[in-house]
């Protein structure tokens, strides 16, 4: 099927939207896709491909020109997201944490001099950025951390541990949350940049997950880490609201992280079937196995269209962006965990090794439901804009 020459009201990609997916798609192929399984084994994202995505324009997108951005929307990036996530989710997650969730707050809410001396070397590829957020006993519910920053002569010390920190071990800056009023609950929450081998701050080795292994994923211990009153990122107080407005970038950068994932799973399953025989045909000679395939990607489709709009509508200051982003973040990530399912299944015995793709995608979609805001955090906010 193709919508060559169709002249009617469409949801397709304009032209200047399919021109930047084909620029992500030539680098992933090129750059990353042969890298996948040496950063699998090696657990971390490999260093030459920052210089390699900055020069791409692939770190910048919709960042301040002025600083090194590239300019483009919230569309841009969606599908940038999805594109990456055609290598691994460990490789997308990288560059996609450190520009576009740890960025944002640098670009949003950093002084002149904060984004001088970090947000442009970051578009660069120079510098790697984390943010840590969550704790051990504080997910989703950000308000709940209990990290603490004190003041002090000059500033402030910072206690408290923070868990599940992607790229922690690779950042040249992390952009800390902290209680600096732990009576004000959501007005007690300031973020503050820490640098790289700053005294009071330990790493742990790096977690040993399910998927992502080609992330960097530690916990980070604060000490009494001092970080000087300039450290602080936006308004004292204010980091609550400022981590809320973030995660709205975030969460559509995860569902098309979904798309992509599911769609280079459903491919590489496609043509399995037409390849692999049983019973004196090809796979895909069986109606079972095609219905699945089309089932799949029909679900697929409606993930993606979805998740486009959402962003879209971010892109436009449509009054509902926010309702369609939990919409998105809600089903591609569930859609993605059917369709890797079903594709391995397809794959069979095979679809059980290392040596097919498809397991890794398989492990690396699941935490797609819960990064960024988990389903249940989704279903709540859909729940509370319904009226309930």
């Amino acid at each position: 099927m193709s919508a060559e020459g169709w002249e009617g009201p469409s949801f397709d990609l304009d032209d200047d939207h399919r021109s930047f997916q084909e620029v992500c798609r030539t680098f992933v192929a090129r750059e990353m896709i042969p890298r996948v399984r040496e950063a699998e084994a090696a657990g971390t994202f490999p260093a030459e491909l920052w210089p390699a995505m900055a020069k791409a324009g692939l770190l910048g997108v919709g960042h301040p020109e002025e600083y090194g951005g590239t300019g483009g929307g919230v569309l841009a990036l969606t599908i940038l997201s999805e594109e990456l996530a055609h290598s691994s989710g460990g490789l997308a997650i990288t560059p996609l944490v450190s520009s576009y969730m740890a960025g944002p707050h640098l670009a949003r809410f950093g002084n002149a001099e904060q984004k001088q001396r970090w947000l442009a070397p970051l578009l660069a590829g120079d510098v790697v950025a984390a943010i840590a957020v969550t704790e051990p006993g504080a997910g989703s519910d950000v308000a709940a951390m209990g990290a603490s920053a004190k003041a002090v002569d000059g500033g402030y010390a910072l206690r408290g541990t923070k868990m599940f920190i992607t790229n922690a071990g690779l950042a040249d800056v992390t952009i800390v949350a902290a209680k600096t009023d732990p009576d004000a609950g959501h007005g007690g929450i300031t973020t503050f940049l820490v640098e790289r081998g700053a005294d009071g701050v330990t790493l742990s080795p790096p977690l040993e997950k399910l998927g992502w292994h080609a992330s960097d994923t530690r916990e980070v211990f604060l000490d009494d880490c001092f970080v000087a009153e300039e450290a602080i990122l936006g308004t004292a107080g204010r980091g609550f609201h400022q981590i809320m407005e973030a995660f709205q970038v975030e969460r559509l950068a995860l569902a098309g992280m979904a798309v992509g994932l599911a769609q280079v799973a459903l491919d590489d399953a496609i043509a399995h079937a037409r390849e692999r025989r049983t019973f004196g045909s090809p796979l895909s000679g069986h109606q079972t196995i095609r219905h699945r395939l089309a089932t799949a990607a029909a679900e697929l489709e409606s993930a993606r269209t979805l998740t486009y709009q959402a962003a879209a509508r971010w892109d436009a200051g449509h009054p509902e962006a926010a309702t369609t982003t939990a919409m998105a973040k809600l089903l591609a990530p569930r859609v993605a965990s059917r369709v890797v399912d079903e594709a391995l299944q397809i794959f069979g015995g095979y679809g059980f090794i290392e040596e097919t793709p498809v397991a890794m995608h398989f492990r690396d979609a699941r935490i797609l439901r819960i990064g960024g805001g988990t389903d249940e955090v989704q279903l709540e906010i859909l729940a509370k804009r319904m009226g309930f």
